[in-house]
């Protein structure tokens, strides 16, 4: 944990000195850049820079020519909107973003977007800009580090041991995320979590008095956080006040930075126009003239102030050759650790993890969300780097594996979070934790409060995170707790997320393969919608098996030349069996297709989509105990949908599928009215005879 050598030989004059010039670049960059592109914040940038100098050259252990150096500190700009902070940052201590890229802030196709973008920009560790979100991640980025370093560190061999720094505004810390997430970050000591809240004052509004007067500092101390307050352009300040901050190992840290948004602008420091637009040609050549800047040389960096940001790159560069060597010796001491933790790292699972996975046959019905239960029992003790937890609903979501452990304030060996009734915290930080690495992190809550952390999840997918969310009570059929917990447009809702996949389960078998999907996918976050209520496991000696599920769709139960096509999820898989045998008897003949997740059918090939669903059978019913507005593209314009447009009620499970509606005599009627229509028709469809059902209604 050694501090980088803040330079050689030089006097505190002199370091005053370098550290003010350094943090002038930034602050000009940062104003060049947003008066290019007629975008963007300069203000925190100006106002951050000193603070975030110091942190850079001081403190931070990187190494920019390997910017995925596993044991490197994590930086995270929670206030994303000053983006051009990090970007100079990066730029000036010789990561691969040259200064072309900088040039082209905001623009198409450049590595410098208005807020950064994780797996975009070297050394951008997440995407940040929703306020309260990068906070978040970061306690997650904490917990994996502690949790990694009881996992694999041992004596004399400290292979996990960093810190992730936080640069937080004012947003950040009013948006409720960050209140969840603070607090548990408190509760759990997470000493090696370093904040730096860039106490400014300002919001686009005007001054934050006009809604944010709480005393910031004693609310993290009633969390349990180590606090204290400097004068952020003062470099010793900051400097003695990060170095107190790492001395206290026992509790995260919040470093108020009283800071001048838009610091050395004429017109504009202190101001909300500061914040979000340009300072204009003329403000520009005010600031610069004040400090004594070119004023002709737009992007101009001082060599010297280039040498020194540098510096910290080759001190880091030195730290990781060190790290490397004790890593060697490591691996010879402990081979068999080495392998878990480069395994875990590389995002892989343990060879013939699958092999562990259960079996469903017969016997009782069986609520999807204890099947889950189940598959967790079986896979929890041969996968070491899954991580999970759930909001304060451990025992309806069934998400603690057995004889695993929950993981303490004191004791970090465990396996399972608490994360309390914190459902938006729990999304931020199991993204943190992804992002870190070493951690296939998974988390559970009811599907109606998927809502509180819709945020977290859309930027799950957004940074293509292998995050499991596994959302219980998935329908009505959770029954007597009534509309406020039973879900409607959640699950529609979440299929609109790019990249997310929503695995909706008909039984315990296609359970088992939604966790197979979920953890063999590194590519993006799935989501789980499993029920609270029993369901029959489907008889697979003659029916389709479940392995079919693993393509999104596929034809569970069909007669040769059907007349119509049920779709269905979930539980609503039975009512379509049990629809088919109703119009079996009326000599309807029906295909069942068992669709447990859109987003993988859709990624299946023509051909494949066409023999479950063949265009020439324009009937179709598509059922789901949740809103309809997604199955018009899968039924067409004569299909028909037995969904729910409307809120539930109180009572028993039963009593609400046949009150709502949701009957397999339901879906036999829409699958009758389907046919009728298009055989009334006056074309045939695709060069086929109107079936005979309905043929008399159809001359009418």
């Amino acid at each position: 944990m050694a501090i980088l050598s803040s330079s050689i030989s030089l006097t505190a004059a002199e370091l005053a000195r370098i550290r003010r010039l350094a943090a002038d670049t930034v602050r000009c960059l940062a104003m060049d850049a947003v008066q290019k592109a007629n975008s963007g914040h300069p203000g925190m940038p100006m106002g951050m820079a000193d603070a975030a100098v110091v942190l850079w050259t001081r403190f931070l252990k990187q190494n920019p020519s390997d910017p995925r150096w596993a044991d490197r500190d994590r930086f995270v700009l929670s206030a994303g909107h000053g983006s051009m902070l990090l970007y100079s940052l990066l730029h000036l201590s010789g990561y691969d973003l040259p200064l072309s890229q900088l040039r082209d802030f905001r623009q198409w196709g450049s590595q410098t977007p208005g807020h950064p973008e994780y797996g975009l920009t070297p050394g951008v560790e997440t995407t940040t800009g929703p306020l309260g979100q990068g906070i978040s991640n970061a306690v997650g980025m904490a917990i994996a580090e502690r949790w990694l370093a009881a996992q694999f560190n041992r004596p004399g061999f400290d292979i996990v041991d960093h810190y992730t720094y936080v640069i937080a505004s004012d947003g950040d810390l009013m948006e409720g995320v960050s209140h969840e997430s603070c607090s548990l970050a408190g509760h759990l000591g997470l000493g090696k979590l370093i904040v730096l809240y860039d106490d400014n004052g300002i919001s686009i509004d005007g001054p934050t008095s006009l809604a944010f007067t709480e005393d910031v500092l004693a609310r993290f101390d009633a969390y349990g956080w180590h606090t204290q307050r400097v004068d952020g352009h003062d470099s010793m300040a900051v400097e003695n006040a990060i170095a107190n901050a790492r001395a206290e190992t026992n509790r995260p840290s919040l470093i108020a930075c009283k800071t001048h948004i838009g610091f050395g602008s004429p017109n504009r420091q202190d101001s909300s126009k500061a914040h979000g637009e340009p300072l204009g040609a003329d403000e520009v050549r005010l600031t610069k003239a004040k400090l004594f800047w070119p004023l002709d040389k737009p992007f101009f960096i001082p060599e010297e102030a280039r040498e020194f940001m540098e510096q910290s790159a080759a001190a880091g560069a030195a730290q990781q050759k060190e790290w490397e060597e004790i890593y060697s010796a490591y691996g010879k001491v402990y081979p068999e650790l080495a392998a878990a933790f480069d395994c875990a790292l590389r995002g892989e699972l343990p060879d013939g993890w699958e092999s562990n996975l259960p079996t469903f046959a017969g016997g009782k019905p069986v609520a999807t969300r204890a099947a889950s239960g189940a598959v967790l029992d079986a896979l929890a003790p041969g996968i070491p780097p899954l991580l999970g937890g759930s909001a304060d609903l451990t025992p309806s979501n069934n998400t603690q594996s057995k004889n695993t452990r929950a993981l303490t304030r004191d004791d970090f060996s465990g396996r399972y979070i608490h994360f309390g009734v914190r459902e938006h915290a729990m999304g931020s930080i199991l993204n943190g934790l992804a992002l870190h690495g070493g951690v296939r992190p998974y988390g559970g809550t009811f599907l109606i409060f998927s809502d509180y952390m819709r945020p977290a999840i859309r930027l799950a997918a957004l940074m293509e995170l292998p995050v499991i969310f596994v959302f219980t009570h998935d329908s009505i059929g959770l029954g007597e707790d009534g509309p406020t917990h039973q879900p409607i447009e959640q699950i529609s809702g979440l299929r609109l997320i790019p990249n997310l996949a929503v695995f909706r389960p008909a039984d315990a078998a296609e359970t088992v393969e939604a966790w197979r999907f979920a953890l063999g996918r590194s590519y993006g976050p799935t989501a789980l919608v499993l029920t609270r209520q029993a369901l029959p496991i489907i008889d697979r000696t003659c029916l389709t098996p479940a392995e079919g599920a693993a393509r999104g769709a596929y034809v569970l139960s069909t007669t040769e030349d059907p007349d119509v096509i049920l779709l269905a999820t979930g539980s609503e898989v039975h009512l379509a069996l049990a629809a088919q045998e109703i119009l079996a008897a009326q000599k309807i003949r029906t295909r069942v297709v068992s669709m447990p997740c859109c987003e993988l059918f859709d990624k299946q090939t023509k051909e494949y989509r066409e023999a479950v669903l063949p265009s020439t059978v324009r009937a179709r019913v598509a059922v789901e105990a949740g809103a309809t507005v997604a199955w018009g593209r899968y039924i067409g314009l004569d299909g028909e949908i037995v969904g729910l447009d409307r809120f539930g009620a109180s009572a028993p499970c039963a009593v609400l599928y046949r009150e709502l509606g949701l009957t397999a005599e339901a879906v036999a009627e829409a699958a009758r009215r389907a046919i009728l229509r298009v055989n009334r028709d006056c074309r045939t469809t695709v060069g086929r005879p109107a079936q005979a059902l309905g043929r008399d209604e159809a001359k009418n």
